[in-house]
């Protein structure tokens, strides 16, 4: 990026060359352009300069939409970052903390950029976004227990690198998205389809590398376990930018068997309401080797399920606890296909077996973008057959909404609600996930989805959890609540749905870190001096 350090020599010339009065003041790109190039200590290896994007970059766009996951937030509307930061070295991170807090402007930190609602790469205010998409090394223990991966390495990237040092023996329970990145999936939670096994992936961390707001380098010995607590389900963004997590590998089959049984409607021999109901008294109960995906949606006025499962072993001792446990569902052997976990990756993203390679896994840039809206509630009671046909009736009325049933239960219930910041465990029976896409600009498609997606889940209110109704913290929703002031007031509303009894240690933590509210964005974690 010389282009940039040549103009900001030039501005600094022009300015102690020509009257007072007549200079026009730098802007505020290159002031903090000049301020990070000037930071010591820096590496001379990794001059931050070459990872500089300011709106006058010919990049800057690019690496902007890069890691836009929704186009809702990104278009010609949208407030852009005074500068984005890619960064390559930890120098580069203490840089973009030290001059973003001394011009006073926001940080927004992008890993993944998975982001449902756009937080990691907008504000109201100026800001500058650190990208970690450049730190991505995964660095695996010759032993095979433990691997360093760093916030930019993508889930994808880890578990191909995992499966093939292991040579298929391990694996790591996270989400079934390849593209999402370490640092913020992680922080938030991490669930996927080995979580009644495994539990999250924060249950399987065990150490983290990062940068807090004074710009030290701590790791789990030096931050102390509260604040390695907090990192775990309640946000690192909030908190501090994480450099690397420590994981814990867990060991997988040579062989796992998946499935996908669809059904429609109520016809016939096939009772979708009955086999809903079912899963409900199954799914959260059933061996803990095997989870089952439910998900709903509609189309020409007829209700369709899917069930998507995973089971670590062979086919026989699934079609044993299938046909003892859930025999209504029919799985036959001919339907379950046994494969590699790491092959399973691609299958739970709808890629029939055999038809790509692997690697797939390692793409960063999707093919195309799309607009979308995600949602969360929790379920902690069956949902009775009425309450089903009432939900079947209104999703036939707003065809544009799927729901995803994702049981818990099993390594989810033994973990205490406490042991880390992410608080729903025991008593919940699944998670929904609302999901809402579309694909063409404008606002009336958008008002359309964004309504149906709330009919939904307003008629979903009677079946959830209460008081708070809890939230998921991966699945961003500034529905819930969002904060302009920073204040507690504003924090706890979406706090509470978000952390439940465990938001107020969040709030202590927070406190006692960042008293400053640095580290602050529109569902950030809120500090005590505002209350």
């Amino acid at each position: 990026m010389t282009s940039l350090t040549t103009q900001t020599l030039i501005i600094t010339i022009f300015l102690l060359t020509i009257p007072t009065s007549f200079a026009s003041p730098p802007s505020l790109e290159d002031v903090f352009a000049q301020c990070v190039t000037d930071f010591k200590p820096s590496n001379p290896k990794s001059p931050i300069q070459n990872y500089i994007y300011t709106q006058r970059s010919p990049n800057f766009l690019t690496i902007l939409n890069n890691y836009v996951r929704n186009l809702r937030y990104f278009n010609n509307m949208t407030r852009k970052p005074v500068a984005i930061v890619a960064a390559a070295d930890v120098t580069h991170i203490q840089a973009t903390i030290t001059c973003a807090k001394k011009l006073g402007l926001q940080l927004r930190i992008r890993s993944g950029g998975h982001d449902y609602d756009g937080m990691s790469y907008l504000s109201t205010i100026d800001f500058v976004v650190l990208d970690m998409f450049n730190l991505r090394s995964i660095n695996i223990d010759p032993k095979l227990d433990t691997a360093w991966v760093q916030s930019g390495a993508t889930l994808g990237e880890i578990y191909y690198g995992v499966a093939n040092k292991s040579n298929d023996l391990r694996g790591f329970p996270a989400g079934i998205c390849p593209g999402l990145g370490a640092g913020g999936h992680f922080s938030g939670g991490g669930y996927g389809n080995m979580m009644r096994k495994y539990g999250l992936s924060i249950d399987n961390i065990i150490d983290a590398k990062i940068v807090d707001a004074k710009g030290r380098v701590l790791d789990r010995s030096s931050m102390g376990e509260d604040l390695f607590w907090a990192l775990r389900g309640g946000g690192a963004a909030s908190f501090c930018v994480v450099l690397a997590w420590k994981i814990k590998l867990v060991p997988v089959p040579a062989k796992v068997t998946v499935f996908n049984i669809e059904t429609f409607g109520n016809t016939g021999s096939v009772n979708t309401t009955e086999l809903v109901a079912k899963w409900q008294e199954i799914a959260d109960k059933i061996d803990n080797d095997l989870f089952i995906r439910l998900t709903l949606g509609s189309s020409n006025k007829t209700v369709k399920a899917s069930f998507m499962g995973m089971y670590l072993g062979n086919s026989s001792n699934l079609l044993e606890i299938m046909n003892a446990k859930f025999p209504e569902l029919g799985l036959i052997k001919r339907e379950c296909i046994e494969m590699k976990w790491i092959e399973s990756v691609l299958f739970w993203l709808g890629i029939p077996p055999g038809t790509a390679p692997t690697t797939n896994m390692l793409n960063r840039i999707p093919q195309k973008q799309i607009y979308l809206k995600r949602k969360s509630d929790y379920v902690q009671k069956p949902i009775s057959r009425t309450g089903l046909e009432s939900i079947f009736k209104i999703m036939t009325e707003n065809e544009n909404v799927t729901m995803a049933f994702n049981p818990y239960g099993g390594r989810m219930s033994e973990i205490p609600s406490t042991e880390t910041a992410f608080p729903h465990r025991a008593g919940n029976m699944f998670k929904i996930q609302y999901a809402a896409n579309w694909f063409v600009p404008g606002e009336a498609v958008a008002k359309d989805c964004l309504s149906q997606t709330e009919r939904l889940f307003e008629a979903m209110s009677p079946y959830v959890s209460k008081n708070p109704r809890e939230a998921f913290l991966n699945y961003r929703d500034v529905d819930i609540g969002k904060s302009l002031n920073s204040t507690y007031e504003e924090g706890k509303v979406y706090g509470v749905k978000y952390f439940k009894d465990n938001f107020e240690k969040l709030v202590k933590i927070k406190s006692r870190v960042d008293p400053d509210n640095f580290f602050r964005y529109e569902q950030s974690i809120p500090v005590l001096s505002s209350h």
